[in-house]
């Protein structure tokens, strides 16, 4: 049986992809464990600076697994633990960056928005359908989504079930770009690119400080990311890259 994750490495470039098309890429508990296998094994390589995820033309994800999870009771839910594995994707460290086709949806949704930049294809469509089976969002849905969008298009998501656009979700801020669909892969590809030619180290604190604005009050996420800047003086990174800019040539990052 083929794996429910493809991984490959380009270069400083690891691309994980979903592979379970006859599923649409549901979300199995199978497919999350080696998911997040995939993206911790990247995130430790030290030559990997970044990660491209992506599904198929089809879908990239649309949804949790529904028959695997139809006949649970809640003590066999609370058992699976299956949220630990979302947690793991919280905390890799390096960007990843989501080329997004066709559905992205339910558990699909909360996934891309686990990611750092994501570049839809013009036909992607985003929402949040759990409502419609008798349940609500279980991996961020709720509280992502709110976060991201606010509270008047959050609601509307989640409440009705309905799917947005690639553009609408564009709008609403789900996503980082809208391109045509025979680019949306390579759109993400040039991005990856971009940003393993950058700092490792100024990559990885300034991840970190973003998701920050998330949890802390801004008078003390202000005092978070300004003790970030200062880490980044100890780098030989910001040495090469000021030094780069005043000699007006390219610099070369090593990540120390």
């Amino acid at each position: 049986m083929a794996s429910e994750v493809l991984i490959e490495q380009q270069g400083p470039i690891g691309v994980v992809r979903l592979n379970r098309p006859d599923k649409l890429n549901a979300l199995n508990l199978a497919l999350m464990e080696r998911l997040v296998d995939a993206l911790e094994g990247f995130d430790a390589a030290p030559d990997v600076r970044c990660m491209l995820l992506t599904g198929n033309e089809r879908a990239f994800a649309a949804g949790a697994d529904i028959a695997e999870m139809a006949d649970a009771s809640m003590v066999d839910m609370y058992h699976r633990n299956q949220f630990a594995r979302w947690e793991r994707i919280k905390r890799v460290q390096k960007p990843i960056v989501a080329a997004v086709s066709g559905y992205a949806l339910g558990g699909g949704c909360e996934l891309v928005m686990h990611c750092d930049i994501v570049i839809a294809a013009e036909s992607a469509r985003f929402g949040q359908p759990e409502i419609n089976i008798g349940v609500m969002p279980g991996a961020g849905g709720t509280q992502r989504t709110t976060r991201s969008i606010g509270k008047a298009r959050a609601m509307d998501m989640v409440l009705t079930g309905r799917m947005l656009s690639a553009q609408e979700a564009l709008v609403a801020g789900l996503v980082s770009r809208v391109v045509p669909d025979e680019h949306y892969f390579s759109e993400a590809l040039n991005v990856c690119r971009e940003l393993a030619a950058k700092s490792p180290l100024a990559l990885r604190l300034a991840k970190e400080a973003v998701l920050k604005a998330f949890e802390m009050p801004l008078s003390e996420g202000l005092e978070y990311e300004r003790k970030l800047f200062y880490m980044l003086f100890a780098t030989e990174d910001q040495k090469e890259g000021m030094r780069a800019f005043i000699e007006k040539r390219p610099a070369v990052f090593t990540g120390k």
